[in-house]
Order: structure tokens, then C-alpha cells, then sequence
């Protein structure tokens, strides 16, 4: 007998189809076994598909897990998003929130044309990674990092990168880290490209939990509390970044591509 769940095919970040991070949003009434989560996950082969079930603690509207083709992970700002979007329009209401296994109790509630996503913000410190710097090239000024495996390099200018072109085997080998490389803007206040070779996801189009990292970065580097971004990958996406004490607040818009069902035999 073949069961078909409800399936959602949905561009974050993005104000128009085919711009933006992709994700696949599958809400469920219970949770599948961990192995056939992965393999939805690897047969729609997104940087990310997000499961969502009521959850049953009261703690939050839904429990929301995340998985890549590959693995299953602990944060993801773009897939979050599109969640909100899926259960927003499908359910009407400002706001729905999310439990996670991880990273707490996460938000997203409608935004002007958009939505904010209310993310914790990931700090890192001022260290050192001369293999990683190598091998994505164009000579970082600095290297800031976590022991969670975010790690931001500080270019000169949007030019720098722009022009990166990593070696990204040589990456993979480094583990499952978020290369975070990022400069001052030009057509908005930052700019970032994001790597994750690692994870199974060459270069992520636009990324929530890199931008969770680069909003306390930035706003103590700039002296403000917002700015505009821009992660310049090949599909390319625009952020409002704010933060709020311990938050990361990441607007913008979602477009839905696909909707239907996913067959399960």
C-alpha cells in the first residue's frame, strides 16, 4: 500500500521562483524512522528538507528537524523558514513555533511582505585555520571561530568574494563545518558566500545559520544593531539581519514552487 504525505517545494529567501535556498517542508502527523527521513531527504537531494510534527509538549506549536542528503543537522535558518511559510499559508495565524533537538525553541511570524526568522546568535572568536584559509584562497585578514564548527573568514572587499573558488575536496576533508566567508558590501552592507562541503552541499545558496553568525559579527563590527545582506551564490538571496539581545532576527520572503505529494511505498 502506498502512503503519500504532503510535500512542499519552497525557495527562502527568495521574492521570485528559482532565487533563494531551497528546501522541501514535510510536516508530519508522527515521526518516520530516522533511516527513511534521511532517505526523503537524499531523494529530493536539497541542501536541506525539514520535517515538522504537532508537538505533543506544549512547549512549541511543532518539533522541526532538519536533514541534507547526507546527515541530519543541528541548525538550519533557510529550511526554518520555509516551514513557517508552509504552516503560515496552509494555517493562517502571525506566528508558529518550532522545538528543536538542538538549538531550542525557534520563531517565525509574518514580516511586512515576508516573515522574520528569530534564530540564537552564534558567537565566535578571533583564532586561527591556515589550512582552511588555503585552501578557499583569496588570502582572508582574519579567521574567527566556534566549537561548533561555524567559521567565519574575513575578506578585504565583495570582489574578494566574489572570486573565491575553493578547493572543496580538500575542504570536506577538514569535517562537517560551515566556511563562512564574508566582507563588507557593495550593493548591501555585507556580503558572504557559504560553504559545506563537508555536509554534503558544495556551496549553500543563502543560509540562515551562517547569518545567525554573522549578525553578532557584524553589528559589533559596524556599531548597530541591523544591516543588509547579500550571500552571492549562484541563485543569490537578500537578508534584513537584526539582532535582539541573544537573537537573530532574519527577514525576508518565500515563494512556493511545488506542492503535492510524496509517494512512500
Amino acid at each position: 500500500m502506498t502512503t503519500a504525505l504532503p510535500y512542499w517545494h519552497v525557495d527562502a529567501f527568495a521574492d521570485r521562483p528559482f532565487a533563494g535556498n531551497q528546501a522541501a517542508v514535510m510536516p508530519l502527523d508522527a515521526w518516520l524512522d530516522d533511516d527513511m527521513l534521511q532517505a526523503i531527504a537524499e531523494e529530493n537531494n536539497f541542501a536541506e528538507t525539514a520535517f515538522v510534527v504537532p508537538d505533543a509538549s506544549g512547549e512549541a506549536d511543532y518539533e522541526l528537524r532538519w536533514f541534507t542528503p547526507t546527515e541530519e543537522v543541528r541548525l538550519c535558518g533557510h529550511a526554518t523558514l520555509a516551514s513557517g511559510h508552509v504552516l503560515l499559508s496552509r494555517d493562517g495565524g502571525e506566528r508558529v513555533t518550532f522545538r528543536t533537538r538542538k538549538s531550542g525553541v525557534l520563531e517565525v511570524s509574518r514580516s511586512g511582505e515576508g516573515y522574520g526568522l528569530a534564530l540564537p546568535c552564534i558567537l565566535t572568536e578571533q583564532g586561527e585555520w591556515d589550512e582552511a584559509a588555503t585552501l578557499l584562497g583569496g588570502s582572508p585578514n582574519e579567521v574567527w571561530r566556534n566549537e561548533l564548527g561555524y567559521d567565519l573568514f574575513l575578506y578585504p572587499d565583495a570582489a574578494a568574494i566574489r572570486s573565491l573558488d575553493p578547493d572543496l575536496r580538500g575542504l570536506a576533508k577538514l569535517g562537517n563545518n560551515l566556511f563562512v566567508c564574508t566582507a563588507p558590501g557593495d550593493e548591501t552592507d555585507v556580503i558572504s558566500r557559504v560553504f559545506v562541503p563537508g555536509g554534503g552541499v558544495d556551496e549553500d545558496p543563502v543560509t540562515g545559520a551562517a547569518h545567525a553568525t554573522l549578525t553578532p559579527f557584524w553589528t559589533d563590527r559596524l556599531g548597530r544593531d541591523s544591516f543588509t545582506a547579500h550571500q552571492a551564490s549562484r541563485r543569490g538571496g537578500y537578508l534584513t539581519c537584526r539582532r535582539e539581545a541573544d537573537r537573530a532576527i532574519l527577514s525576508g520572503p518565500c515563494v512556493t514552487v511545488v506542492e503535492g505529494r510524496f509517494l512512500l511505498p
